[in-house]
């Protein structure tokens, strides 16, 4: 069995409506992406919870997939009719053969290692070292395999900084990797907290896992403050959630207590370094591909 794919490029005015019409017209799959990725035009789009929906690239590429046997040439002609466009795009197509998918998708995630001593493995991979702290975790539904540079200088930062016996506090838990990690880099009581329903249910699925005392992490729904102090804090999310959260994570610190604050574009850092620096005397402890980790300990 195989599909056809069908490429094109259109302007931003057009792209979604694009979009939706080739699903009307059968499209299995429809994505749009930067059609100048890779080169000094390419148009960069970040978007934060609480914020108006980025635009659409000025250029945007649109990659349609259609079953086999599908007549183009016919839904070309559907969408410059839909679009109204003066002229039909050039496009390209392509033969998407069968695959093992499941075996493709395993390829693109491969152990990781975050330090001598820590390493992130996938469940189809035997550990590297088997004599390091291997965190099993593999990709899913919650935010947090390892593989994005945030959520890597959290890890960097817990090993090189966790005190044994610490209680510690990962809010945003996403996978649970970070609260995890704490607890087998030595955390007395981890506690991990999201909004997410599904990100806690990963999160406790990952933590039996990987064998962890379930007396000694927990993880939570939760949508306003905890009662509880803790010595380490660490919020891996978005910058606009974490300056919304301040008072809650500024609270849930103790006195002489460590914070660490990822998911922060590097020109970010001074409007969430202005949200926690009365409480915590904050810096830039790490940068990996324009994000930066903040890190501090409350005055």
């Amino acid at each position: 069995m195989s599909w056809i794919s069908l490429v094109f490029s259109v302007d931003a005015v057009h792209a979604e409506v694009l979009s939706d019409g080739l699903l009307e017209l059968g499209a299995l799959s429809v994505d749009m992406h930067d059609a100048a990725a890779g080169t000094m035009r390419e148009q960069p789009l970040f978007g934060e919870p609480g914020e108006p929906a980025a635009q659409i690239w000025f250029d945007t590429e649109i990659t349609a997939l259609f079953s086999e046997g599908t007549d183009i040439p016919a839904v070309m002609l559907a969408v410059t009719q839909i679009a109204q466009l003066s002229r039909q795009p050039d496009y390209r197509l392509a033969r998407i053969e069968e695959q093992d998918w499941v075996r493709l998708t395993q390829s693109q995630f491969n152990p990781i290692q975050i330090s001598s001593r820590l390493w992130i493995v996938p469940t189809w991979h035997q550990p590297p070292d088997a004599s390091a702290i291997n965190l099993i975790l593999d990709p899913g539904l919650a935010f947090g395999t390892g593989s994005h540079p945030t959520t890597k200088l959290c890890l960097a930062w817990l090993d090189e900084n966790l005190q044994k016996d610490d209680v510690v506090l990962d809010y945003g838990c996403g996978s649970g990797i970070l609260a995890i990690a704490a607890l087998k880099l030595g955390a007395d009581h981890v506690s991990g907290i999201d909004i997410d329903r599904h990100a806690v249910a990963a999160s406790r699925e990952n933590a039996a896992r990987n064998q962890c005392d379930s007396l000694k992490i927990k993880f939570t729904v939760a949508h306003c403050e905890t009662t509880t102090q803790f010595d380490v804090v660490v919020a891996n999310i978005l910058a606009n959630p974490l300056m919304m959260l301040a008072p809650i994570l500024v609270s849930a610190t103790r006195q002489g207590g460590h914070i660490a604050l990822s998911g922060i574009l590097k020109e970010q850092a001074a409007e969430v370094v202005t949200a926690y620096e009365q409480c915590f005397n904050m810096q830039i402890a790490g940068e990996e591909e324009g994000w930066i980790l903040l890190t501090g300990t409350k005055i």
